[in-house]
């Protein structure tokens, strides 16, 4: 694949190096490419290449492995943040971080991610929220709103059958051990550069241990929403924000 550089005033951009000439195999327009390509960059341009592992699971990020080149793991469907407590126990000078969804991080592993975040262990999390359970068909996941349809909530979800959505950053906040907990999204140009700032952020806190961090990525998921890109990205802004607002949650 040709490197893409545009140039402005002396400054290059092009695809990092640790991005894989692999062809991604996720739906036009979804956002899990934009956020590897984001992983990509803050390590590279921290020069961390060889201390970096990332641990992903079961899920749409279960493939980050092919797109990425540095050392990962994979892990049993939720338990992402249970192999990465011991890879980081084993190996506190790298920069050790899972990558998951929210049917994974916030439905089967909700007690491995709840724990970990508990003790305060030194890693960062990586977690797209795209309401849906993307791979498996398109099912009812922990984060889908209230009246979203999905293929086991054909009619809308309703709480008096399905219960409620709920939102773990901020369940996670009331917790001692963690540092930083943040809502980003890369819906947009502008968003994208804040998430870039935010994954910085988060790697820092887990290098340097200063505890739990984790960067949440409200996203969009077209194919499992029905939807084309730009009306994913336009009902993303219209139902999803006002549900799960961006912004830090907790940074001490």
């Amino acid at each position: 694949m040709a490197e893409v550089e545009i140039k402005r005033e002396n400054c290059v951009y092009g695809k990092s190096k640790l991005i894989t000439d692999n062809v991604m195999h996720y739906c036009p327009g979804c956002s899990h490419g934009t956020v590897h390509k984001l992983i990509a960059e803050v390590i590279e341009e921290a020069g961390l290449e060889s201390r970096a592992i990332g641990v992903s699971p079961v899920g749409c990020a279960v493939f980050a492995y092919n797109y990425i080149d540095i050392d990962w793991i994979e892990a049993a469907h939720g338990r992402a943040c249970a192999v990465a407590t011991g890879v980081k126990r084993l190996h506190p000078e790298h920069l050790v971080f899972t990558y998951q969804g929210d049917g994974d991080l916030s439905a089967i592993g909700t007690a491995e991610s709840i724990h970990a975040a508990a003790r305060g262990e030194n890693i960062a999390v990586i977690y797209i929220n795209n309401a849906i359970y993307g791979m498996t068909g398109g099912q009812m996941a922990p984060t889908t709103l209230l009246g979203m349809k999905t293929a086991t909530t054909p009619y809308g979800r309703d709480p008096r059958l399905n219960g409620y959505p709920y939102k773990i950053s901020e369940m996670l906040a009331h917790l001692d051990g963690t540092v930083y907990l943040t809502r980003q999204s890369v819906h947009t140009a502008a968003n994208v550069r804040k998430c870039k700032r935010a994954i910085r952020k988060a790697f820092d806190n887990a290098l340097a241990g200063r505890g739990f961090s984790m960067v949440e990525v409200v996203s969009t998921c077209n194919s499992g929403w029905k939807m084309s890109p730009v009306a994913a990205n336009q009902w993303l802004e219209q139902n999803m924000l006002p549900f799960y607002p961006l912004g830090d949650i907790k940074d001490i």
